[in-house]
């Protein structure tokens, strides 16, 4: 199937998980060979599912997905499955693959070239940081050399040279590249088009331009359609007067008063179903532990990973108190992650914490979130004391709604569990937040929000993140650079 050179096509297809949820209705689209395209759409559009959708990986309700009959697809997903965490580096690459490859060390020598990353075959994976992870993700993708290379949030624990050398691959990339991805500035410097995912209407809108012509693109086209529908309001206001004051008069006017109510009705259908664009999260504030006094937390020596990948111990003279924000900096790989979780678990001899301090800490992997748990009873398991009206009225301040908030947390997108981190945040009233990359799978509509609140934040916090946008508009009073 090779039908004007496209490699994918949707064909009226539709998807439902379940008779509620459904996430594509009746959606038809292509893309043609060599196309680099961004797939939009709010958190929990359906994004990851859509990916999914491609690799076989879920039945469809209805249609059909055509991929040209010799192409061949991988994906790199958002984060490394648990099940491979104990694996060494060489059997994660060798498991992408449904047979034994004889030659697999060099290419992943290859491979690991081109995300720019050193790194032993026999080492874990849980032994890699998470920018570490990211770039193997990443190759685990590119070693099988597919036609089409599906990226969900590409970026997430990515520095700046890693996104640098990323956009850089894909730029010169002359296969088929389909990207989920929150990073204006590096989505603009390849895409060539965009898939919409309506949340609202399930179906695709398909533009060309690069992201931020589509951008504009779409809300022009809300601001038309409001026009058109307020224009088509005016009209409906007048016929309605007019049928009242017919109706009172009675005898024929009457008949004319119903033929107005008809108008009327078909004017209610010509109204265009404007798009929501994206919701954004309310303002908030973290509020902070007020009766606690003096060092929260002091750092006296610290471990991180030196350029022969050895740990090596330092010494260091680091108070945290209340309404000191530190920032800690470093390439991938140095030991970041792990020092930040040794400062939220408190286990390590060079660290010490006041002994009522409660800790707020954001893992950009989720891991301190219980799947099992439903969003409501996860909410509650944090606040001091428990109080449910507060508790609705915070989480809906985060897009959790009252559906969402009796789901389990493992089935929530990467982008609704970064939301509920957020909200437990601000239902603990921690007086140190610890803080692991806390813009990787955040909508970038919500981050100057989320920005705002961390400025204003006045307990003490710690925070890693390579997004620099970010961070300039977070206060921050010292930074903490691993490397000198």
């Amino acid at each position: 199937m090779s039908n004007n050179g496209s490699i994918l096509r949707f064909e009226d297809v539709t998807f439902k998980y379940s008779a509620t949820h459904t996430i594509l209705d009746e959606v038809s689209f292509s893309i043609r060979r060599g196309s680099k395209i961004t797939l939009m759409g709010q958190n929990g559009a359906g994004k990851s599912s859509l990916f999914k959708m491609i690799m076989g990986g879920l039945e469809l309700t209805d249609g059909d997905i055509h991929i040209d009959h010799r192409s061949t697809i991988a994906i790199a997903k958002q984060v490394i499955d648990r099940e491979c965490m104990d694996m060494s580096l060489r059997e994660y690459f060798q498991a992408q693959f449904s047979e034994t490859v004889y030659d697999i060390d060099p290419r992943i020598d290859t491979v690991l070239e081109i995300v720019n990353l050193q790194a032993d075959k026999e080492k874990h994976i849980h032994d890699f940081s998470g920018g570490q992870q990211a770039r193997i993700l990443l190759a685990s993708a590119l070693i099988k050399n597919p036609d089409i290379l599906l990226l969900d949030e590409p970026t997430n624990n990515l520095d700046h040279e890693g996104i640098k050398h990323l956009t850089e691959f894909l730029q010169n990339y002359n296969k088929t590249v389909i990207v989920i991805s929150h990073d204006a500035e590096f989505l603009n410097s390849f895409s060539t088009g965009v898939l919409y995912l309506d949340v609202r209407t399930k179906k695709i809108e398909q533009y060309t331009g690069n992201y931020h012509d589509v951008v504009e693109q779409i809300g022009l086209r809300v601001q038309k359609e409001k026009r058109k529908n307020a224009q088509l309001e005016k009209s409906i206001q007048e016929k309605k007067d007019k049928a009242n004051y017919f109706a009172k008069k009675g005898g024929r006017l009457r008949a004319l008063a119903k033929q107005m109510r008809e108008d009327v009705a078909d004017f209610e259908d010509n109204k265009v179903d404007v798009r929501k664009e994206d919701k954004t999260i309310r303002n908030f504030i973290i509020p902070h532990q007020k009766d606690i006094t003096g060092d929260l937390m002091t750092i006296s020596s610290y471990t991180r990973m030196n350029t022969k990948g050895k740990e090596e111990r330092r010494d260091t003279d680091i108070s945290i108190r209340k309404n000191h924000h530190l920032r800690i900096v470093g390439p991938n790989g140095i030991g970041k992650t792990t020092l930040l979780k040794k400062m939220a678990e408190h286990v390590d001899e060079g660290i010490s914490l006041h002994g009522d301090v409660r800790i707020g800490y954001y893992r950009q992997d989720f891991q301190g979130l219980d799947f099992e748990k439903t969003v409501y009873d996860e909410l509650a398991s944090v606040m001091p004391i428990e109080d449910e009206q507060k508790l609705r009225s915070v989480a809906a301040g985060f897009l959790i709604d009252k559906e969402l908030i009796y789901k389990k947390i493992g089935t929530l997108s990467e982008g609704q569990k970064g939301l509920v981190a957020f909200a437990q945040l601000v239902l603990l009233e921690p007086g140190l937040l610890v803080l692991d990359e806390p813009t990787n799978h955040i909508n970038f509509r919500h981050l100057p929000i989320i920005a705002q609140a961390l400025h204003d934040y006045e307990g003490g916090m710690i925070v890693i993140s390579h997004d620099e946008e970010f961070m300039d508009d977070i206060r921050i009073d010292e930074i903490f650079d691993l490397q000198k």
